[in-house]
């Protein structure tokens, strides 16, 4: 089956629509607005880990909710097997689905980066690192998105990974402390701040390749499990 520009269009189209009448998923984009805007009073530079304290909720709350949420409105909605049964393959489905929440990811971010004043030394490394990282959060909703049956559902189901990826650098000083929280060194959220402190010290991307490269581990992990409860709700 070709691949279809066509077919993406008119399924973001219909999202977009879908959220622009639907304010309770889209009200979700204030939450890391109005922490920029918490974290950027007072005076001083504001540290790394406060800037990523926004970008990581910014992902876990704006990319993976509206994601997630997103699907289970589809599922909801009983729409989601009719666009499974119909001409458009799985690319182009998941592409379409996942446009609106990458853009409006795009946009906070962008948003929450001028609120806190955040310049980072080499802004191409880490736009790329964020936009590595925003893949596995795409991943992440539209996984819990095909496992839940409701919006109201989505919304208690993504709430733990919210706390775990949007405010997870919180527990680094327990971390040594702790022993499995060691995990948590190797979570996307940890490794996007590994690059963000490393760009800062002049680190080029040969030097973040090990970071990014257990991004993507994630982020192969995140599709192939959401591939594999696609298949299995296509087939059912």
């Amino acid at each position: 089956m070709s691949f279809s520009l066509k077919r993406i269009n008119a399924i973001f189209q219909k999202d977009l629509k879908d959220l622009s009448k639907n304010m309770y998923i889209g009200s979700i984009i204030v939450l890391p607005i109005l922490m920029a805007f918490l974290y950027s009073i007072g005076d001083g530079e504001t540290p790394i880990l406060l800037h990523y304290l926004v970008i990581n909720l910014a992902l876990s709350s704006v990319t993976a909710f509206i994601q997630c949420a997103v699907i289970a409105e589809e599922k909801e909605k009983n729409t989601l097997r009719g666009l499974m049964l119909s001409p458009a393959s799985l690319t182009e489905i998941l592409t379409g689905k996942s446009l609106v929440s990458l853009i409006l990811t795009v946009v906070t971010i962008a948003l929450c980066m001028v609120i806190t004043g955040y310049e980072p030394t080499n802004l191409p490394l880490v736009i790329l690192a964020i936009f590595v990282a925003s893949l596995f959060f795409l991943a992440l909703g539209t996984l819990l998105g095909l496992l839940t049956r409701s919006i109201i559902e989505a919304s208690v189901v993504i709430l733990p990974f919210i706390f775990l990826f949007g405010f997870g650098s919180m527990a680094k000083p327990f971390i040594e402390e702790i022993t499995w929280l060691k995990f948590m060194e190797y979570l996307p959220n940890s490794q996007l701040e590994e690059i963000a402190y490393g760009v800062e010290v002049g680190a080029g991307f040969s030097d973040i390749l090990e970071n990014l490269a257990i991004i993507l581990v994630w982020v192969l992990v995140g599709v192939i499990l959401t591939i594999f409860v696609y298949k299995k709700r296509e087939l059912d």
